[in-house]
């Protein structure tokens, strides 16, 4: 069964006791974008749920987290990782430009972020560059992948890394053929 973003958003949204429009405010997008997300007429980019979800002080874990977490687990099998990205594609029509971003474990109860990351050719975070308050590196794993940290560009391969202050803005886009894997962390949490 697909994950039902837009019937989710407003779940959070009025437990909150929020409008449309007063969680479009909070969250610095227009009252449309919400409205459009609730009704499953937009598939929201990762910086958009995330700033959405910043005007509700929710990660994108807990967002898509809907059963409760199993505490202290030390080790995870690849199905037992939290998908935080691959059901925004479930109503994404371009299904050949998917990304998925799978955490391992709980992220805040560490302040830790542990991302395996798979973006098919032509993946991109979306044109609104990422921004938050945390430090970021990983290692890419197979493929290419664009990295733009503030006015730095970089193309990375198999066996590149990076590390960088998250408060720049960022994005990160596949301008290669074939699939990008990357493992990255993130501290504190910031998805």
């Amino acid at each position: 069964m697909d994950f039902d973003v837009g019937a989710r958003l407003k779940e959070i949204r009025v437990a909150a006791g929020l409008s449309q429009r007063e969680l479009a405010a909070r969250a610095g997008v227009t009252h449309g974008l919400i409205s459009m997300i609730e009704h499953n007429k937009n598939s929201p980019s990762v910086a958009s749920l995330r700033k959405i979800l910043g005007g509700v002080s929710m990660t994108m874990a807990d967002f898509f987290q809907e059963e409760a977490k199993e505490r202290h687990k030390v080790f995870f099998n690849p199905d037992e990782l939290i998908d935080l990205t691959s059901k925004l594609g479930s109503i994404n029509k371009k299904k050949n430009k998917r990304m998925t971003l799978r955490q391992v474990g709980d992220a805040r109860e560490h302040g830790l972020q542990i991302l395996h990351e798979r973006y098919e050719p032509g993946a991109d975070t979306g044109p609104t560059m990422l921004e938050h308050n945390s430090h970021e590196g990983g290692i890419v794993l197979s493929g290419e992948l664009e990295i733009t940290v503030g006015d730095q560009v970089q193309v990375l391969k198999a066996g590149d890394s990076y590390l960088f202050d998250s408060r720049i803005p960022h994005r990160f886009r596949n301008i290669g053929t074939c699939i990008c894997e990357v493992v990255s962390a993130c501290t504190p949490p910031y998805l």
